[in-house]
């Protein structure tokens, strides 16, 4: 789940699009990401570590409101509901009760996974891809700290619609974590109770309290 990252308007051409700073094109995603009341996004994660012939492969989605967020990955459900984390898991029947532990510099938590970029890092243009008929501009991170364990972070950005299309995640471990956005949709009606965590439909499940 450390890995998790998740991670997520119309230029005029391609040239003043690379023209423009790193720094510029981030604050442009971020102003187009705080303009929306929600978002949910579908995506795939991969995590790959060629030296100990690591390759793990999984999808996910998550819903985003502010710094509250329902995800779900690799059979768990994490609910954040602005105060307190849930980590919800059917197969172990135990719900872990915590505090947002999320102020990790190595973890991009999901509440933070399309602004965590606004500080705490040096960006500079990467390339420019051409992926499937859409451009897209890479910006390259790199952690102001130097104790990370992060080396540095791809954000792949989609230049019409200024959203993230991938983040590419470079460990100094040599572990490469990947996130793609599959589908990103924005402002749709959500349940008052998506985000609250109901203790009666886990009266059966182990209560992990941490704090």
């Amino acid at each position: 789940m450390k890995h998790l990252v998740l991670v997520l308007f119309v230029l005029l051409n391609v040239n003043s699009f690379a023209q423009k700073s790193g720094k510029g094109l981030l604050k442009d995603v971020s102003d187009k990401v705080n303009s929306y009341q929600n978002i949910s996004i579908d995506f795939k994660y991969v995590l790959e570590n060629t030296s100990e012939n690591i390759k793990q492969e999984t999808r996910g989605n998550v819903v985003l409101q502010g710094d509250k967020y329902k995800l779900n990955i690799l059979g768990v459900t994490r609910l954040f509901d602005g105060k307190t984390l849930y980590n919800i898991s059917p197969e172990d029947e135990e719900v872990t009760v915590s505090t947002n532990k999320d102020d990790d510099e190595d973890l991009i938590a999901p509440s933070k996974m399309l602004s965590f970029y606004e500080n705490g890092y040096t960006s500079t243009l990467d390339i420019l891809q051409d992926v499937k008929g859409r451009k897209i501009q890479y910006v390259k991170l790199i952690p102001i700290d130097s104790n990370s364990e992060i080396k540095n972070i791809l954000l792949g950005i989609d230049s019409q619609t200024k959203h993230i299309y991938n983040l590419i995640q470079i460990g100094k471990n040599g572990t490469k974590t990947t996130l793609t956005v599959n589908s990103f949709k924005t402002n749709e009606p959500l349940s008052k109770t998506l985000f609250t965590f109901d203790a009666n439909k886990y009266k059966d499940y182990y209560i992990n309290k941490l704090d």
